[in-house]
């Protein structure tokens, strides 16, 4: 049984986790500015636009900022510490919160090349984790 906190899935957002079932990332794109997003949302961050689609993303980034969690969130993740949680910027632009999955922590830096890593965590929710490549 996973105890850890799952994410909301509402109707907005259905599409980018139903594509991570399949092991597969989305992200909202705007045909209008030509940029991607994250989190999905009905109007572009940047300008506004509804003119919106989704948009297959490659999986790939680098590392924008991270820190070394040495004490737990609260007791379901308690067994994860130390754990590297960061923020990911997509090569299509987007930026995402996540975790880096490694054994050496220490080993994490800023501008690291990363890549997506699927976590099956239940039946009906898959979470996007990051690998250091």
């Amino acid at each position: 049984m996973y105890e850890k906190p799952l994410p909301v899935l509402d109707p907005e957002s259905q599409p980018y986790w139903d594509a991570l079932k399949q092991h597969r990332l989305l992200l909202k794109h705007c045909r209008a500015c030509q940029r991607s997003h994250h989190y999905p949302r009905e109007l572009c961050p940047h300008c506004h636009s509804d003119d919106l689609e989704w948009k297959q993303a490659a999986g790939t980034g680098r590392i924008y900022s991270y820190t070394v969690a040495r004490r737990p969130a609260g007791p379901a993740f308690k067994a994860d510490t130390p754990y590297v949680v960061a923020l990911v910027e997509l090569d299509e632009g987007a930026r995402l919160m996540t975790n880096i999955v490694t054994a050496d922590v220490e080993s994490v830096r800023i501008d690291q090349r990363v890549a997506v890593q699927f976590d099956d965590v239940t039946p009906d929710v898959t979470l996007p984790k990051f690998r250091p490549v």
